[in-house]
């Protein structure tokens, strides 16, 4: 295959690689605020708890970003929602490459975490227009970028530490870094997307729609199958956020394993993510709903597995049936996305998106606080073994949609 050929075929791809990359950028930023907690201190001088309580606010402004953002997608069109969102983003992390306040930490964070929020639910939405028979593939390709963004952030606390930075801390690099890569992603994305979107509502003119309203949003839930699979993400979010919470706790301290033991085994849970890039394709292929339940299987099923499997302390045993949870997880995500945007109508894709984005992701912050109370009022095992309920309640669910899919 000639060059020329070589590079007309990667060039189809260059809304997802863009988009991607902008939502690698994103959870990039959101993933290395945790290392640099130390550091933070030795800067500011302040507590863990103030820290926790800006990250804290970090997350709670990502969360509350899910519904408008997908309402303004509706009314503006996603290239203006995500070009909007990366400037703020990209704007706030520059904010941090000089010597200021700690207030300042806390805006900055509170700006990344508006910039940030808004564009996972947007480029769902950008995608599935895009790539309308491979939407499960690109979906797949946006989840896995995101997921190396959390590989890669520790590393580059790591690197920074070790070099001199002229504007101050070593940290304060990796905002420099971060903020110029986002301006530069964010300008080739609102140059070269709009001439690849097949709808003017994408293009970033102001459409409006006058039926758009929250009641429109709200009557999507009259439709059982949709309100059945929000419920069945829900549940699936309570269970992943509490296991990757909780997971390296659990193996130290119920089945005995030593600290770098349980961070290696809780790696893999990570690298699994690569299995969305494969749950993806074959989801464009044979359908979402067959993926769906065989995803939600595996994953509640190896959980059961695990929490049985505690009392043998055995790494390999524990090792195998967490990253089989991990491959049912992460396997699930894109094929999550790609049915939700297939069920919504069109005109109110993104703030139809929003509304489930909102709820699973209450769900996820909440699970991590049941988790912590039920481990010290009840143990660890009673903790997981309801956290391997609602996985697999979430399967059910998802089974009895494949089996009524074409009643009415």
């Amino acid at each position: 295959m000639s060059l020329r050929k070589t590079i007309g075929r990667l060039a189809r791809f260059d809304v997802l690689l863009l988009t991607a990359g902008i939502w690698f950028l994103a959870k990039f930023l959101r993933y290395a605020f945790p290392p640099l907690f130390d550091s933070f201190q030795a800067s500011y001088g302040v507590s863990n708890a103030a820290l926790g309580a800006a990250f804290t606010g970090f997350m709670l402004v990502y969360a509350a970003m899910q519904f408008p953002s997908g309402v303004l997608a509706d009314r503006l069109g996603s290239v203006t929602v995500v070009t909007a969102g990366g400037v703020v983003a990209a704007a706030a992390a520059l904010a941090l490459i000089v010597d200021s306040s700690f207030l300042v930490l806390v805006a900055a964070m509170l700006a990344m975490g508006a910039g940030t929020g808004v564009h996972k639910t947007v480029a769902v939405r950008l995608l599935a227009r895009v790539y309308p028979a491979r939407t499960g593939r690109a979906l797949g390709v946006l989840d896995t970028f995101g997921a190396f963004g959390g590989v890669v952030a520790p590393a580059a606390v790591v690197a920074a530490a070790a070099l001199p930075f002229l504007f101050g801390d070593g940290w304060r690099a990796i905002f420099l870094a971060a903020g110029l890569l986002g301006l530069g992603l964010v300008v080739t994305f609102r140059l070269r997307v709009p001439a690849r979107t097949p709808s003017a509502a994408d293009h970033g003119d102001a459409v409006t729609h006058s039926g758009a309203s929250v009641r429109r949003y709200a009557t999507l839930f009259r439709d059982w199958r949709f309100s059945a699979f929000a419920l069945l993400t829900v549940l699936f979010s309570f269970t992943y956020n509490g296991v990757v919470a909780f997971a390296p706790l659990y193996l130290t301290q119920e089945a005995g394993l030593t600290q770098a033991t349980a961070g290696i085994l809780y790696s893999a849970l990570f690298v699994a993510s690569l299995v969305q890039l494969v749950t993806g394709d074959i989801s464009d292929r044979i359908g979402r709903l067959p993926i769906v339940v065989a995803t939600l299987a595996l994953a509640s099923g190896s959980l059961l597995a695990f929490v049985s499997l505690t009392g043998t302390g055995s790494p390999i045993l524990l090792g195998g049936t967490l990253v089989a949870v991990g491959l049912g997880c992460h396997g699930f995500r894109p094929v999550r996305g790609a049915y939700l945007m297939s069920a919504i109508p069109d005109d109110v894709a993104g703030g139809g998106l929003g509304i489930v984005r909102t709820l699973l992701m209450a769900a996820g912050a909440v699970a991590p606080a049941v988790v912590g109370i039920l481990s010290e009022t009840a143990g660890f095992q009673p903790a997981f073994w309801l956290l391997s309920g609602s996985i697999t309640g979430a399967t059910l669910l998802g089974a009895a949609l494949w089996a009524l899919e074409d009643r009415p």
